[in-house]
């Protein structure tokens, strides 16, 4: 696995700050929850994946370079 650089983790936390609502676009994970589940951001790691609570209890990261997330405006 390549790990992304220092400037694409700061560019990913600068995008994803934590608070922000997302809706989830892809996983490739059997424990993904569903496509379309939303949840909030709790930080972005070392590793550039997105920490996520979703709203169905799942914890699953948003993996950089393989999972899709979008942000959504706050009902």
């Amino acid at each position: 696995m390549r790990f992304p650089s220092k400037e694409i983790v700061e560019r990913v936390r600068s995008q994803y700050p934590v608070g922000t609502r997302v809706e989830l676009v892809q996983m490739e994970d059997v424990q993904a929850p569903p496509i379309g589940t939303k949840g909030t951001v709790t930080g972005v790691d070392d590793t550039a994946s997105i920490l996520v609570n979703w709203d169905n209890g799942s914890h699953l990261n948003v993996v950089y370079g393989e999972d899709k997330c979008r942000k959504i405006s706050v009902e």
